[in-house]
């Protein structure tokens, strides 16, 4: 391909917006991802993006099948299509591995915003913090309820809610968080993603469609007698399921395991026993924690921060020996209106724990300076303890563990890496200590929330140097310092010691060994942890290592919940969906667990508590509604399989496709500022408008050999498609060489010596959305017209532009030729079109059908309790008696009589709110055009 108009072709084919329900509608965002795409997460972002016209799907995969990347991809696609007002509600605890996934594999700018950041932009004087569209909103479920109304306000292209099983009672009145966010985002198209969408009760299904689309089915009532009291259950799930098809997608483990290859996890369990000293200090620190009045902790934030002393105390002494020393600093400058010292260098989860602990509603005690000095000199004494204690049994045992892990690893011929979890930066200091001096200095690399060690700055400085001009460089300095640290993990490093921080969001998948020094409460933290490491791409078998304080019953507890009920560290996929799905939130467990180590003093207390927590767990595990979901959701139709290695295929034939053209643009393009490598689609560049260095279109090959990802959305690339697309090109003639090409055309070959026309034509139709078709119409110089896969292999020829007088105007059957094509577009528009109108009018017929049946239930209830009251007429025996019952029969049918006028008002009503959103549909649907001839050019074949 060597002249301007390939380059012209070539750029308007790269950039086209295509149809709804094909392939190509991704293939601009799959070609930017730099992501491996497994078939059934191309499958389930088509069939999130198969209908304009849909309020939304749920997206319900099982766990552990990149529910992530399927959002990417529609996301990808959205903002390629320049609708770019797009908000995630998710768990807080989720934000930030959001964010770094969708930054470092799709390209896509974020803001996380929740009261820091938004009450900034406020200052800033930016007074709509929601609403824009050089970056895509991240918020909390809590900070999207309270502030429901400005996203209410907002036109919002798409919403996306992970987790999205917190909103399955929304129907119930008492879940005004639910309500809120529902009422919030009910004007915008939206993605739920959940692994359980059905947990405890047919009606959750009701709640979470309803968030979608409030058209599905009719009122509770109604669905009740439906779905639920529905006796023939065979016959209610086939109808459920008809109902559900359009709206969820889900894909099982088993269906993928041709495409997806699982490892294990092996557990490791290493106890210890803490000293006396130790001992002595978690006893005194408990008992304290346990008080009725503490001053030391403000009463609107007390159960809040008792749990985070509890977990430091749990970390090691030295971590709570400085939360200490901070509560003894607040007591010594104590006033009425002292806040609490801020813990979270101390405690590295606490702003995302904050967000949904939502704090404490104990009024404040009053101060009494005696029992400010009493509280002082107890908590002296305990910081003085806590400092005297140098070595922590749990440290021991980390180095023992350690070296057993390691060895563990190496047999299963992993790496020599390990990654140890905190979530104290003090512990984390102690731990870089105890392992420098024991055979590990040197080989140790800390990420933690800052990052501001001088080890941490000198590999930075390092890692700019030797990725210097690379695309790697993004120019966010907190970006960047991670990307740093991993790398050096990665290449020269042993072990990461890490903070919370690295959980979210860093994927360290040539990493198979995991310590947890300190255990989370929460399973979906610890899910998220190992899911670091445990993930697509590992290729070992994970070691996951937890420590057991054989002095501590609530401790041991603790383990035995997360170990056997939630089954987080061994088998090949963690916590089951059953179980994560029944926690509603992971919070939930932790505030929980955090009661009982706060009310329960004894080792039987402690035992009672956790049998009942554990029971309460069960209960909420029905075995009956697992069958259920497996009978409405789960697809074992013989063309799941078949339909998923067509996605494989055809998704690998439309990126090749994509690369290439690509390659070729930018060949023409970039003459005389980058040399091109004959045996990879690599470059390097040195013209004026990108940093110089070697550029890779294979995001697999550009992160081996530190090369840039030269993607359709890098700078550089679109600079040479907008570029190629608007270059004017008037008629001219073209000698195509066939016999350069180097394999054989048949449909070509036959035209060898012979001349024609083609004309290439951009038709944009805008309906539902905007799609756009190249139009190939060609002709010989009699006349003939030539097929569009002919003509599109014409433009597969190299040419010249031969320097020639040519007619200046195109023979009348090529311009009769292009309509023919256009109108055969367009009717392919129009029936697809059509088919997507029809699914719509028979939902709102359903929906309409539901209401009435609701109508006319009440009616039957009337007339049961008059058929009831006419029995007892008939059956009175005193004179008063009858006439008693005939008032009440008059008045009940006087009722009737009322209630049947109102079902028929009711139905007119109801008649004309579907005529309403049938009208507003049609008004979507006007069909606009426009025809745009790109080049035409007049051809000979050599």
């Amino acid at each position: 391909m060597t002249t301007y108009y390939h380059a012209k072709y070539l750029a308007h084919s790269l950039s086209l917006q295509s149809t709804t329900d094909s392939l190509g509608k991704l293939t601009h965002s799959m070609a930017n991802a730099r992501v491996d795409l497994n078939p059934h997460q191309v499958d389930a972002a088509l069939f999130a993006l198969r209908s304009p016209l849909s309020k939304g799907v749920i997206m319900a995969d099982e766990v552990g099948l990149g529910k992530t990347i399927e959002a990417g991809l529609v996301l990808s696609q959205r903002w390629a299509e320049r609708k770019r007002k797009i908000l995630l509600i998710l768990p807080a605890t989720l934000r930030k591995q959001w964010q770094m996934e969708l930054e470092e594999k799709f390209f896509l700018p974020t803001l996380i915003l929740e009261s820091a950041s938004y009450n900034c932009l406020r200052k800033e004087g930016i007074t709509k913090p929601f609403e824009r569209q050089d970056a895509i909103i991240i918020c909390s479920f809590h900070f999207a309820a309270a502030r429901a109304e400005e996203l209410r306000q907002v036109s919002w292209d798409l919403v996306i809610i992970d987790e999205a099983h917190r909103l399955r009672n929304v129907y119930k009145t008492s879940n005004k968080m639910a309500q809120s966010i529902k009422t919030a985002v009910s004007h915008a198209p939206k993605l739920l993603l959940t692994a359980t969408p059905l947990q405890n009760s047919l009606l959750e299904l009701y709640g979470l469609v309803s968030v979608i689309d409030d058209h599905v089915f009719g009122d509770v009532k109604t669905y009740r007698d439906q779905f639920i009291h529905e006796s023939d259950e065979e016959q209610r799930n086939h109808k459920l399921r008809e109902r559900l098809k359009a709206l969820c997608t889900r894909t099982l483990r088993k269906q993928v395991l041709e495409y997806v290859r699982y490892t294990k996890r092996i557990p490791i369990t290493q106890e210890f026993l803490p000293s006396d000293a130790e001992q002595r200090l978690y006893e005194e620190v408990s008992d304290y924690l346990q008080r009725q009045i503490l001053l030391a902790l403000p009463a609107g934030q007390r159960s809040l921060m008792t749990l985070v002393l509890r977990k430091l105390l749990a970390s090691s002494t030295f971590a709570i020996a400085g939360a200490l020393r901070k509560l003894i600093n607040r007591l010594e400058d104590m006033e009425a209106d002292a806040v609490m010292p801020d813990m979270s260098e101390d405690f590295e989860g606490l702003d995302e724990l904050a967000d949904e602990w939502n704090g404490d509603a104990e009024p404040q005690e009053r101060m009494d300076p005696s029992q400010i000095r009493q509280e002082l000199a107890i908590l002296r004494s305990y910081a003085k303890l806590a400092e005297s204690i140098q070595h922590n049994a749990k440290g021991e045992a980390l180095l023992v563990a350690l070296e057993q892990a390691l060895d563990q690893a190496t047999t299963l011929g992993a790496a020599n890496k390990a990654v140890i979890f905190t979530e104290s930066r003090r512990t984390q200091q102690y731990l870089l200590e105890i392992l420098s001096a024991n055979g590990y200095d040197g080989q140790i690399v800390l990420f933690n929330g800052s990052n501001s060690d001088p080890h941490s700055k000198r590999i930075f400085k390092e890692w700019l140097q030797r990725h210097q001009g690379q695309d790697i460089i993004t120019g966010s300095p907190t970006a960047d310092m991670r990307a740093a640290l991993i790398e050096e993990f990665r290449e020269r490093g042993t072990i990461l010691i890490a903070t919370e921080s690295a959980a979210e969001g860093v994927n360290l998948q040539f990493c198979s060994l995991v310590v947890n020094y300190d255990l989370p409460w929460n399973p979906q933290r610890i899910e998220q942890r190992i899911g670091r490491c445990h993930r697509y791409g590992q290729k070992y078998d994970v070691v996951v290592v937890n420590f057991l304080n054989k002095r501590n019953a609530a401790d041991q507890r603790v383990y035995q919940l997360l170990a056997e009920k939630f089954r987080l560290f061994d088998g090949v996929f963690g916590a089951s969906d059953e179980v994560l799905g029944a926690l509603e939130s992971g919070v939930d467990l932790e505030k929980r667990i955090a009661q009982v180590y706060q009310e329960c003093r004894t080792q039987e207390e402690i035992t009672l508590a956790f049998d009942a927590l554990q029971a309460e767990l069960e209960g909420n595990i029905s075995h009956r509604l697992v069958e259920t979901r497996q009978a409405l959701l789960d697809n074992f139709d013989e063309d799941v399989h078949m339909r998923l290695k067509m996605h494989q295929d055809n998704t690998t034939l439309k990126l090749s496709e994509h690369e290439e053209k690509l390659l070729a643009l930018a060949r023409l393009e970039l003459v005389g500022q980058a040399d091109f490598l004959p045996e990879a689609p690599r470059f390097y560049y040195y013209g004026p408008d990108a940093p110089k260095g070697l550029y890779h279109l294979n995001w697999k090959e550009a992160e081996k050999y530190g090369d840039t990802f030269f993607r359709p959305e890098h700078p550089l690339a679109r600079k040479i498609i907008e570029g190629a697309a608007q270059r004017e090109l008037s008629l001219a003639h073209l000698e195509l060489n066939y016999s350069d090409y180097g394999a054989i055309i048949s449909s070509v070959q036959s035209l060898r010596g012979q001349s024609g026309w083609l004309q290439v034509t951009k038709l944009t139709v805008e309906t539902l959305e905007k799609e756009e078709f190249l139009i190939l119409s060609g002709c010989n110089e009699q006349g003939d017209a030539i097929d569009e896969e002919t003509c599109q292999k014409l433009l597969k020829l190299s040419a010249s532009v031969r320097k020639k007088e040519v007619q200046q105007t195109s023979p009348n059957q090529l311009e009769s030729l292009k309509q023919k094509l256009i109108k055969e577009r367009l009717n392919l528009v129009e029936a697809r079109n059509a088919q997507f109108f029809d699914e719509e009018v028979a939902k709102l017929d359903r929906w309409s059908d539901d209401l009435k049946y609701g109508l006319e239930r009440e009616i039957k209830e009337l007339d049961k309790e008059l058929k009831e009251l006419r029995r007892k007429a008939t059956v009175a025996v005193s004179l008063a008696e009858k006439l008693a019952a005939q008032k009440e029969l008059k008045i009940q049918e006087k009722k009737r009589t009322q209630k049947r006028r109102q079902l028929y008002d009711a139905q007119d009503e109801i008649d004309e709110r579907r005529d309403e959103l049938i009208a507003g549909i049609e008004r979507l649907m006007l069909q606009k055009q426009k025809v745009e001839v790109l080049f035409t050019i007049s051809w000979t074949i050599l």
